[in-house]
C-alpha cells in the first residue's frame, strides 16, 4: 500500500520578515513531523510573503531569500516544499523548492504569471516551463503554483510527467465568491488530469489585501475531502492512500457576511500589528458607517486599543450623540466629545475679509460642510500624531465612487476600514455584527443615513436611493458594463448620468484617500487604475 501524509501549513507571513517566517515555516513543520506528515507544503512565496511588489526590483532582496532558503533546508525537520522568490543569472522567477535532507533537491517555477485584477507578476517574473515531480515516501507529485491552476497547461504537462498527486501553492487574495471559483478551477484540472490536487492557500492581511486561507483538498472524482477555516491559521493534516486522498476535516463554509467581517476584522488587525500602531482612533458621527466601523475595530483590537471621538456642530441631531454614547457604553472604549461649534466661528472670522474679497456667497454652501468635516479631520490626526494611533476612517465604497466625502476632511487618516463595502452590504454587516453580541444601536441601523452638515439634510437629497446608486456602480465599475447596457437594464437615464459623471468626476479623490481593504473583485485600489484627467465620452 502507497500512503502519504501531507501537512499543509495555512500561515500568515509577514511580508519581509524573512527570519521571521523561516522560523514559523519550521514551527509547523515540527508540528507536521509529530502529526506523522512526510512533507509539508507551504503557501506562494511562503518565505518572504505576498505580494513583495517593488521589493522584486532589488537584488539584495533574493540574495537575503537564497540565504535564508539554505538555512532553512539545513533546519527542516522534514520534506518542505517551500514558495520562495528564485534568481537564476539575470533570470528572476516566482517559484517553489522541496527542501530536503539539507540540501534543495528539486525547484519548480511558476508557467502562468497573471498581470490582471491586484497581480503584476510580469513586471516582476519570468515564466517557467518545466513540469516539477517530486518523490515523496514513493508517492510522485507534481508541482504548480496558483495561477498555474487557473488555466490549462502547467497541471496537465506534471501529470503527463508521472505526477500522482498534484500539490499546488496559492497566494490568492479574498473577495467575495471567491471560494466557489476555486474549488470550480482546481476541479478542471482534476477532471483535466485525474489526479487529487491539494491546494494551500496564505492566510492574513498586507496593506489592502486579505489572504482567507481557505485551503482545500479533492479527490480524483473533484469531490472536497478536505476543507481548513477560512481567515485562521491552520495546520491541516491530509492522508493520500492507493491513488487517492482520504476524506478528513471539512469546516463549515461562512455566509456571505460572516466572510466579509472576518477579512475586515483581519485586515484591520494585521495592517495595525504588522505595521507597529498601538491602537486606532475613530471619529463618530452617530451613523451607520463609523458605528459599523467601530465595531469592526473592536472585535479586531480589542476594547482597550480602540478611542472614539464624537464632534458635533450646530447641525449634529441629539440622536446622534445619543447613539454614540450608547455605543461606545455597549463596547467599553474611551471616548471623548470635543464640540467643533467655536472653531466653526473662528475659522469664519478668519476667512471674512477673503470671502467678501470673492463677491456674494450662499447663506449656506458646500464651503461651510466641508469646513465642518475639515475641522474634525485636524483634529483626529492631532490626536493620531500626540498618541501614535492611526485614524481609521469611515468612508464606504458607493461613497468614494460618487465622491461622498471631503478632501482633508472625513477622508483624513491612515487606513479606510469599510472602503469597498458598497452602503447597501454596511447595512447587511451590522444585521450580522448583532447576531454576535449588540453592539450597534438599533436606531444606527433604521435611521435615515445623513451626514449632519446643513439642517434637515439627508444622504437622498443628492444621491439616488443606495440601492440604484449600488447597481449602478457595480455595474459600470466592476463588470465594465457602458452607461447604455446599464439603462437598457431598466435603470432611469437621469440616474446613471449622474451617477457615472461623478464616479468619474471624482477620480482625484480617491487618488489621495487612504489605502482600504479590498473585499469585492474590483475595489478602488490597485485593480482600479484610471486616469484623472480623461476626456473620454461613455457610451449613451
Amino acid at each position: 500500500m502507497t500512503r502519504l501524509r501531507i501537512a499543509v501549513a495555512q500561515f500568515n507571513a509577514v511580508l519581509g520578515d524573512l527570519a521571521g517566517n523561516s522560523a514559523r515555516i519550521l514551527e509547523f513543520a515540527q508540528r507536521a513531523r509529530e502529526a506523522g506528515a512526510q512533507v509539508l507544503l507551504t503557501p506562494e512565496l511562503a518565505l518572504c510573503g505576498y505580494p513583495p511588489e517593488d521589493l522584486l526590483m532589488r537584488p539584495d532582496f533574493y540574495r537575503a531569500c537564497a540565504a535564508q532558503v539554505e538555512q532553512m533546508a539545513r533546519a527542516a525537520p522534514l520534506p518542505i516544499v517551500l514558495g520562495y522568490p528564485e534568481q537564476s543569472g539575470s533570470r528572476r522567477y516566482n517559484a517553489a523548492a522541496l527542501l530536503d535532507g539539507g540540501e534543495v533537491r528539486a525547484n519548480y517555477r511558476k508557467h502562468r504569471l497573471p498581470n490582471y485584477e491586484v497581480f503584476d507578476e510580469e513586471r516582476y517574473f519570468e515564466a517557467g516551463s518545466e513540469p516539477c515531480v517530486i518523490s515523496i515516501n514513493g508517492v510522485r507529485c507534481g508541482l504548480a503554483i496558483c495561477a498555474d491552476v487557473w488555466e490549462y497547461g502547467a497541471a496537465e504537462a506534471a501529470a503527463l510527467a508521472g505526477a500522482e498527486l498534484m500539490l499546488t501553492l496559492n497566494a490568492s487574495p479574498f473577495h467575495m465568491n471567491k471560494q466557489v471559483r476555486r474549488y470550480e478551477v482546481l476541479g478542471d484540472r482534476v477532471a483535466a488530469t485525474g489526479k487529487p490536487a491539494i491546494y494551500a492557500n496564505l492566510v492574513g492581511g498586507q496593506d489592502e489585501l486579505v489572504f482567507d486561507g481557505a485551503s482545500f483538498a479533492l479527490d480524483g472524482q473533484g469531490r472536497l475531502t478536505h476543507q481548513s477555516p477560512a481567515f485562521v491559521e491552520d495546520l491541516a493534516i491530509i492522508d493520500y492512500a492507493d491513488g487517492q486522498l482520504l476524506p478528513g476535516r471539512i469546516a463549515e463554509a461562512p455566509t456571505a457576511e460572516a466572510e466579509v467581517y472576518s477579512a475586515l476584522k483581519l485586515g484591520v488587525a494585521d495592517y495595525l500589528g504588522k505595521n507597529g500602531f498601538p491602537g486606532a482612533i475613530i471619529g463618530l458621527s452617530g451613523g451607520i458607517d463609523s458605528a459599523l466601523t467601530l465595531a469592526i475595530a473592536v472585535d479586531a483590537l480589542g476594547a482597550d486599543k480602540v478611542r472614539c471621538v464624537m464632534m458635533p456642530s450646530p447641525w449634529t441631531a441629539q440622536m446622534s450623540l445619543d447613539d454614540s454614547r450608547e455605543m461606545v457604553r455597549r463596547l467599553g472604549v474611551q471616548y471623548d466629545e470635543i464640540p467643533i461649534a467655536a472653531a466653526m466661528e473662528q475659522f469664519a472670522v478668519l476667512l471674512a475679509p477673503t470671502f467678501a474679497a470673492l463677491g456674494p456667497k450662499p447663506v449656506w454652501d458646500t464651503t461651510d460642510e466641508n469646513l465642518q468635516a475639515r475641522i474634525r479631520g485636524m483634529l483626529l490626526m492631532a490626536l493620531s500624531n500626540r498618541s501614535g494611533r492611526i485614524v481609521l476612517t469611515t468612508g464606504n465604497k458607493s461613497e468614494m465612487a460618487v465622491g461622498y466625502a471631503t478632501l482633508y476632511g472625513d477622508m483624513a487618516g491612515g487606513f479606510a476600514v469599510i472602503k469597498d463595502v458598497f452602503k447597501t452590504f454596511v447595512y447587511r454587516l451590522s444585521e450580522y455584527r448583532n447576531t454576535l453580541s449588540d453592539a450597534i444601536p438599533r436606531n444606527i441601523i433604521t435611521r435615515a443615513p445623513s451626514a449632519e452638515l446643513k439642517p434637515d439634510q439627508t444622504d437622498q437629497d443628492t444621491l439616488p436611493p443606495y440601492a440604484v446608486l449600488d447597481a449602478i456602480i457595480e455595474a459600470y465599475m466592476e463588470r465594465d458594463e457602458s452607461p447604455r447596457q446599464i439603462i437598457a437594464a431598466g435603470y432611469a437615464a437621469a440616474d446613471v448620468r449622474k451617477v457615472v459623471g461623478m464616479l468619474k468626476k471624482n477620480e482625484y479623490k480617491r487618488r489621495q484617500a487612504p489605502v482600504g481593504i479590498r473585499v469585492t473583485q474590483r475595489g478602488f485600489g490597485k485593480d482600479w487604475r484610471y486616469p484623472i484627467t480623461s476626456r473620454y465620452s461613455d457610451e449613451y
